[in-house]
């Protein structure tokens, strides 16, 4: 019986011999030099960094199918998962808009900490005429951006805090305006006088006129939205500005009345319940009034119903206790 002729392997292909593609293979350098910019960028890098790095447009899109970098915007990448911080988001935006680029307006007034961020398009300012539209963007164009106006907040490039409250004013109606206002000055992020600076440098443009009626009231860096109510409630009332958020130090315990009167010794606190229900908290407030009123301080508690619902009672209540006026 014949026997069958032996079969013989066909030849592999040389290219068909690796493993995996040349552009799958890892490049440690390129892939530590990615993660170490990753590391000090909140997890987010840029075509032009990844280039920068060693990695080809076709290295660059092995990744991406393979998991390693994730798409944020066009040129944008996370690395390693799609779930970065929010600083990440901001910084990803900055990034895709190029070199320059600024987070700006609502974006910038929350990577400052002055209002909470709202899960909007992040905006960003750029510089130039340029019509490139970036999905997921909101886009600013100026033609202006001065040294004064930029910084480097947490490694993001972001409008300064006065340009900040500028720019939130051609999009903010005055009494949001005013709120962001009060809240960069309490926590001590602009003065007036560098707001009024940056407002008189920029000149006339949108919203500038609310920015400027609020900036003629005063210093007044409440910390809550019942702070604002109840300083509101005392300037239309006719009383003296009192001291906002003025620390005093008594028994080598600094307090911080909500307003105060130095001379007539008068101090307001403004009962927030965010504030002010909890056990701990009400046991601290009145802690805080005995030692205020040990030291010859009379104090007075201002709740929301009282300021919103009862505002005539409650001026009048102020005044009977000495509350200066106009």
């Amino acid at each position: 019986m014949a026997r069958a002729a032996p079969t013989r392997k066909r030849p592999m292909r040389a290219d068909r011999r690796l493993s995996q593609p040349e552009a799958e293979k890892v490049d440690a350098g390129s892939d530590l030099r990615v993660a170490a910019i990753a590391a000090e960028d909140w997890g987010v890098v840029s075509t032009h960094e990844l280039r920068a790095c060693g990695l080809d447009d076709q290295a660059i899109s092995v990744r991406a199918r393979n998991g390693r970098l994730h798409r944020q915007h066009q040129g944008v990448y996370a690395v390693g998962h799609p779930n970065v911080p929010l600083e990440g988001e901001f910084l990803a935006a900055v990034k895709a808009c190029g070199p320059g680029a600024l987070l700006s307006h609502y974006a910038a007034a929350a990577h400052w900490e002055i209002v909470e961020w709202d899960g909007r398009h992040p905006e960003v300012t750029v510089f130039g005429k340029g019509t490139r539209i970036h999905r997921g963007i909101r886009v600013h164009r100026t033609q202006l951006i001065d040294p004064r106006d930029r910084r480097h907040h947490k490694g993001i490039p972001v409008t300064s805090p006065p340009r900040t409250l500028v720019d939130l004013a051609s999009v903010l109606d005055y009494r949001p305006l005013r709120r962001v206002v009060r809240q960069a000055q309490a926590l001590q992020l602009v003065s007036l006088a560098h707001v009024a600076e940056t407002v008189s440098r920029l000149g006339s443009r949108r919203g500038i006129r609310n920015l400027r009626r609020i900036l003629a009231t005063g210093p007044a860096p409440t910390r809550s939205g019942l702070e604002d109510v109840v300083l509101d409630l005392i300037l239309s009332g006719g009383l003296s500005h009192p001291d906002v958020n003025v620390p005093i130090k008594l028994e080598g315990r600094r307090i911080v009345p909500d307003f105060r009167w130095p001379e007539q010794r008068l101090v307001v606190e403004a009962d927030s319940r965010k504030w002010h229900d909890g056990e701990l908290a009400k046991e601290d407030d009145a802690e805080r009034q005995a030692l205020l009123e040990a030291h010859g301080e009379r104090v007075l508690r201002v709740t929301w119903e009282q300021a919103i619902a009862r505002p005539t009672q409650t001026l009048a209540r102020l005044k009977a206790a000495g509350a200066p006026t106009c």
